[in-house]
């Protein structure tokens, strides 16, 4: 299916702050979207929302209803809002590329959105907790997720060993690729060397070692992909005068789903902790017909810097045991033949959490079509995205292509 267009907000934003209610944000974002494909908004059948704590953080829920109320073209239209934690956007894309697939619609909108910073952190904190299993793990955990994150920085060690110092580096060279793109979060902090060691000043221990620089970014955001079937996507091009081959498509597809404790997936462990998200990302890979070397950019989901390195390994950047090396060697950096998140990813650009699967997504497509401005990698003809939900439980991938 063919990603027509896309948009997102300035994740550096406060939407509380600054008085923008869901809703608003939902039609700003739409609206660029549609600027950016050059589409009516009557030609769109279905849209599909991503979105994980709404209703615990604003209040507000049935987030699809607000299409109809934000645009009066879409009354009447099909309009769905999807949660699965941190993948929420990329269940809504999937949605989305089941219905096109079917021929259910033509020109399908996905909308990833997420308001994060209108609550005090340990409000925030406590909602996001709903994606781990509530009363059975992390009981006695102020903030959740990196104390079951600092639990796999345990597992990594045990299994392999564990260098900290490379975890400083994955997130050294987030927060250095945030800075040229306009819309991160970070890409105007003063981010020094202090930031990355071991200083309870500048760098102070969340839960365990899990320190600040290591976390991805609480953020208001939102995020929004035009989805199109080949049909539509012909005549549209035609009207535009746009060569089809050059349009990006989601050539290939991964959803996999592992037990909900971080520590049952442990005991499921092989050569690498999550094999569930190796073989996610496997199958987006081989339904796109790709192979791993031939992939130039990745989106992968770094919710702290321990994640990002070991998806290094369930993307087989690097083979199991030896993250380390894909850091060291500087494979992942711009240049490096394996970009990985040359737009800052979730601790550079931050983690508006229903929004982040449809960015990661829609910076794949402008990878691939050489509209990634500072950010662009050059040469990249495919790049993947993997996006996890909860300690990853769920794993979706796509690899996109032009």
């Amino acid at each position: 299916m063919f990603i027509l267009g896309g948009a997102q907000t300035d994740f550096a934003r406060r939407w509380g702050r600054e008085g923008t209610h869901l809703s608003g944000a939902i039609k700003e974002v739409l609206d660029l979207a549609l600027q950016d494909a050059k589409v009516d908004v009557a030609d769109i059948d279905v849209t599909h929302v991503g979105n994980f704590v709404a209703g615990e953080i604003t209040g507000q829920s049935h987030l699809g209803g607000l299409l109809g109320s934000v645009e009066p073209a879409l009354i009447g239209k099909a309009a769905a809002r999807h949660e699965a934690a941190c993948a929420s956007g990329s269940v809504a894309i999937q949605a989305a590329l089941a219905e096109l697939t079917a021929g259910f619609h033509d020109l399908a909108c996905v909308v990833g959105i997420e308001e994060m910073r209108s609550v005090p952190g340990q409000q925030a904190a406590d909602a996001l907790a709903g994606a781990a299993w509530r009363g059975r793990e992390a009981t006695d955990a102020r903030y959740a997720w990196p104390f079951l994150f600092d639990q796999l920085m345990d597992a990594v060690e045990e299994r392999q060993g564990l260098d900290v110092a490379h975890l400083r580096a994955f997130a050294r060279q987030a927060f250095d690729n945030a800075k040229d793109n306009p819309f991160a979060q970070t890409r105007g902090w003063t981010v020094t060397e202090d930031c990355f060691r071991d200083d309870p000043e500048q760098n102070p221990a969340i839960e365990g070692r899990v320190r600040r620089y290591d976390c991805g970014q609480v953020t208001d955001g939102a995020a929004c992909v035009l989805l199109a079937s080949e049909r539509f996507a012909r005549a549209w091009a035609s009207r535009a005068g746009v060569d089809l081959a050059s349009v990006p498509r989601i050539a290939g597809w991964g959803h996999r789903t592992g037990p909900m404790q971080l520590a049952e997936k442990f005991e499921h462990a092989t050569d690498v902790l999550f094999p569930h998200v190796r073989e996610a990302a496997r199958d987006a890979r081989r339904r796109a017909g790709v192979a791993r070397e031939e992939v130039g950019a990745f989106e992968l989901h770094d919710c702290f810097s321990i994640t990002g390195y070991v998806l290094l390994e369930h993307l087989e950047i690097a083979p199991p045991g030896r993250a380390f090396e894909a850091i060291e060697d500087g494979r992942i950096a711009r240049g490096g033949g394996a970009a990985v998140n040359p737009g800052g990813g979730l601790i550079g650009l931050g983690h508006p959490v229903g929004a982040t699967g449809v960015r990661m997504l829609l910076d794949a497509a402008r990878q691939v079509t050489g509209r990634a401005g500072a950010c662009q990698v050059d040469g990249v003809r495919s790049a993947q995205t993997l996006n996890i939900g909860g300690s990853a439980t769920t794993a979706m991938s796509f690899v996109v292509r032009a």
